[in-house]
């Protein structure tokens, strides 16, 4: 038997395979080969057509299948991971109503405010963890308020994934995670967040039924089935947003467990066993994969908005494209810990939430013409951007974070040296390189409903470690180095 999971991001559609006895991933590609578009109809707007997402679903399955010589009718199960935070609106029909508004959209940020300040910072914190932001349910309200037209004829409001999983069975249905993620869902209560809901005038016949994560959420339809070439009937039996998704599929289910990814951006997903909140709303807590009311499992979720891209950005422009990340790597290898003093902060790419919504900016701070190189700007960038997740995670450890295992994925900033070793020497954790994707893991995931296997830590515990990078002897050297560039970002941020 096979399994089959999708990752719908906003950039591409992955598609993964994977043989389900020995969890062995067989294939994975994605569509389209460039990115898709992001539309901006206004400044700080992001939005997508739903019709894009499907339609390179449908390519990327029919290119997997193209590529692999399998059976279709092997295929056992589907598992969804999807974008987070955005919102689709159908109505009775199915029919999607609007452009969906994305992740990166801003134009909800003062009504997620408003709220906050409304209802008060204790009620939103302790019972939605969060303020509600910038997230789902504010993004309905500017519908509401924008769009009344559209607001009446909604059906029913979906995330992402929901819509994917709608499109694939032709029913409606979310999970408490997705819900989560929406500011949907009252932690304390255990129920749909009702105060909010009344607060932003919704109708509570908008919200789908509610199944667990691992489930049957419907099969595959049979004139869908014909366009991916796949055999009707096929259950989905898993979906859940980007970063919980991405943390199931490095296996960091247990609190004390950290998944961190090094892209663009950098994303620190730590799990703890009880409903915790940061009372400056740095970082956000959603619930978990296997969360379950008896037995809590949030995530704490930590965005560091300018990360890969400070790298990416060296490598354009003082390298002129001409030298690539290994190069560079080894350039910056030649450069003693601390980069000879010379600094940098890595961020100039949006407002930081861990550092109280605030945009310092990329800074190169205490460059000397006539000591510093080329090399010692990579190694200072790599530096900088782990001592920005070293200050975040910290956060975390304030919240009751054990940080003791960081698991990321072989895609990223992660897969270099002196970048992984500053991080960890700074922890004082032991960081594992998996090989392993969000598409692998949500394949995974949806053997779990179809009793392929008997638990997610089953589906999950064939991980293979490509690379571990543990705490330097010379810690003393990187906790110097991190020491100095947090007082200049701490004397940044007084400015």
């Amino acid at each position: 038997m096979y399994l089959l999971g999708f990752d719908i991001g906003s950039s591409s559609v992955k598609a993964a395979l994977v043989e389900a006895d020995s969890r062995s991933s067989i294939k994975v590609v994605q569509s389209p080969d460039t990115e898709m578009v992001i539309d901006a109809p206004e400044s700080e707007w992001a939005e997508q057509d739903p019709e894009v997402w499907w339609q390179n679903v449908c390519q990327a399955t029919r290119k997997l299948l193209q590529s692999t010589d399998i059976n279709p009718g092997d295929i056992g199960g589907i598992g969804i991971s999807y974008q987070m935070h955005g919102l689709v609106l159908v109505d009775q029909h199915q029919q999607v109503l609007r452009p969906s508004i994305i992740w990166c959209d801003s134009r909800a940020v003062s009504i997620g405010d408003q709220a906050f300040a409304d209802l008060g910072a204790e009620k939103c914190l302790s019972h939605l963890l969060n303020s509600p932001g910038n997230f789902t349910a504010s993004k309905l309200k500017w519908v509401q308020q924008n769009e009344p037209e559209v607001y009446q004829r909604i059906d029913k409001i979906l995330l992402p994934g929901d819509y994917i999983a709608m499109r694939l069975t032709g029913e409606i249905c979310t999970t408490v995670t997705g819900l989560s993620e929406g500011i949907f869902w009252d932690f304390k209560k255990n129920k749909l967040a009702d105060f909010l809901i009344d607060y932003y005038g919704f109708d509570r016949s908008v919200i789908p039924e509610i199944r667990p994560t691992f489930s049957n959420q419907g099969t595959l339809k049979e004139e869908v089935a014909g366009l991916l070439g796949l055999k009707p009937g096929i259950p989905v039996g898993y979906r859940a947003g980007d970063q919980p998704n991405n943390a199931l599929a490095l296996n960091v289910l247990k609190p004390g467990e950290i998944a961190a990814t090094g892209g663009t951006s950098g994303v620190v997903f730590g799990v703890v066993d009880r409903p915790v909140f940061d009372s400056e709303v740095r970082v956000n807590g959603f619930a978990h994969v296997n969360h379950m009311a008896k037995k809590p499992s949030i995530g704490i979720l930590l965005c560091i908005n300018g990360a890969g891209i400070q790298y990416s950005w060296m490598k354009h422009n003082l390298a002129g494209g001409k030298v690539g990340y290994t190069e560079m790597e080894q350039l910056a290898s030649g450069v003693a810990i601390g980069s000879d003093g010379l600094r940098v902060i890595p961020f100039g790419n949006g407002a930081e939430r861990m550092l109280g919504n605030k945009n310092p900016g990329a800074q190169i701070l205490n460059l000397q013409l006539n000591k510093h190189s080329a090399a010692h700007m990579y190694r200072a960038s790599l530096e900088g951007i782990a001592y920005s997740f070293a200050y975040g995670v910290n956060i975390l450890k304030e919240m009751g974070l054990a940080v003791e295992v960081m698991k990321v994925g072989n895609d990223n900033l992660f897969q270099s040296a002196i970048f992984s070793t500053t991080v960890a020497s700074l922890l004082d954790c032991e960081i594992n390189l998996v090989k392993t994707t969000g598409a692998v893991g949500a394949a995974k995931a949806s053997g779990v409903a179809a009793g392929v296997y008997g638990s997610i830590e089953e589906a999950m515990g064939d991980l293979r470690v490509l690379q571990q990078y543990a705490a330097s002897e010379e810690s003393d050297k990187y906790r110097q180095g991190y020491e100095l560039w947090k007082a200049d970002l701490e004397q940044l941020l007084k400015s």
